[in-house]
Formats: C-alpha cells, sequence, structure tokens
C-alpha cells in the first residue's frame, strides 16, 4: 500500500511539473513574439518616417552634367550646384533658398516661381533663363550674367548685381511678385 501511495504522489508531482512547464513555454514564447511584434512595428514606423521625410536634404551636384534635368517641385534647401551645367533644366516651383549656383550654367534653364532667397548665383550664367515670379531677395548676384532673361513678376530685394547688369534687368523689368507683393522694377530700383 505505501508503494502505490508514494506512486500517486510522484504522478501528481509530475503532472504538477508538466503544468509548470506548459505555462512557462507559453509565457516563453509570448515574451518573445512580442519583441519580435515591436522589432517589426519599428521596421514598419522607421520606414513609413523615412518614406514621407520631406526633400530638404542638401545635395552636391558640384561639377555635375545636369542638361535639361527636371528638380521641378522639390525642396533643394542649401544644395550646392557649383559650377554645374543645368543648361535647359527645370527648376520650377523649386525651394532654392540658401543653395549655391556658383559658376553654374542655367542658361535656357526655367525657375519660374521659384524661391531663391538667399542663393550664391555669383558668376552664373542665367541666360535666357526664366525668372518668372521668382523670389530673388539677398541673393549673392555679383558677376552673373541675366542676358536675355524673363524676369517677369520677379523679386530682386536686397539681391548684389553689379549696376550694368541692374540696368538691362530695368530695361526689361515688369509685373508683381505674387508671393511677396513686390513690383519687379521696384526691387531693383529702376529709375
Amino acid at each position: 500500500m505505501n508503494s502505490r501511495l508514494s506512486d500517486r504522489i510522484t504522478v501528481s508531482q509530475l503532472n504538477s511539473f508538466h503544468n509548470e512547464l506548459q505555462l512557462k513555454r507559453k509565457r516563453y514564447y509570448l515574451i518573445w513574439a512580442s519583441i519580435l511584434s515591436l522589432f517589426l512595428w519599428g521596421i514598419v514606423g522607421v520606414t513609413l518616417t523615412l518614406g514621407f521625410a520631406p526633400n530638404a536634404l542638401a545635395l552636391e551636384y558640384n561639377k555635375e552634367i545636369l542638361v535639361g534635368a527636371d528638380f521641378s517641385g522639390r525642396d533643394l534647401t542649401d544644395s550646392s550646384f557649383t559650377k554645374a551645367n543645368l543648361r535647359q533644366s527645370n527648376f520650377s516651383h523649386t525651394n532654392l533658398s540658401g543653395v549655391s549656383f556658383f559658376a553654374a550654367n542655367l542658361e535656357s534653364a526655367n525657375l519660374e516661381g521659384s524661391d531663391l532667397r538667399n542663393a550664391t548665383l555669383d558668376s552664373a550664367r542665367l541666360i535666357k533663363t526664366n525668372l518668372t515670379n521668382a523670389i530673388l531677395e539677398g541673393a549673392f548676384a555679383a558677376n552673373t550674367k541675366f542676358d536675355g532673361a524673363i524676369i517677369d513678376g520677379a523679386d530682386f530685394t536686397d539681391v548684389l548685381l553689379r549696376p550694368d547688369e541692374q540696368k538691362k534687368l530695368c530695361k526689361v523689368a515688369k509685373g508683381t511678385n505674387p508671393t511677396t507683393g513686390r513690383e519687379t522694377r521696384d526691387t531693383l530700383f529702376c529709375p
């Protein structure tokens, strides 16, 4: 009789031990499933965040040949296009504030409605460039060539220009900038 009683206790203990082991396994799997789930949601969150990040990352296109490139509607704040060939490129309605176009070739480029505040345009070629309704406020444009440029509604407030280029621009200046409300002739101090 004693041996049967000890067998029952052992079986009961084994069942209890087995139940505890199953509970521990379930907890273990739940913990790892939670960790994996958090990890996957983290990856999804980072992917969505980077996927919807603004385009305002300063880029360098120095000395690049980008003839006919389309940059329209982008945010290129503080990017650099120093000595780049951008002939016939499209920068319409682009945020170009703080951009460097030092010695860049922008011949026949489209900069309509672009924001060029505080941009460096020194020694750039803006020959036959469309600057309709562009904002050039505070841009540095010494030694810039504007021959044949379309400047209807462009805002040249506080732009550093050579006197001979200023006179050329005054001959064709007309219109009012729709964003700033300033008349092109007034921003160029035309007589």
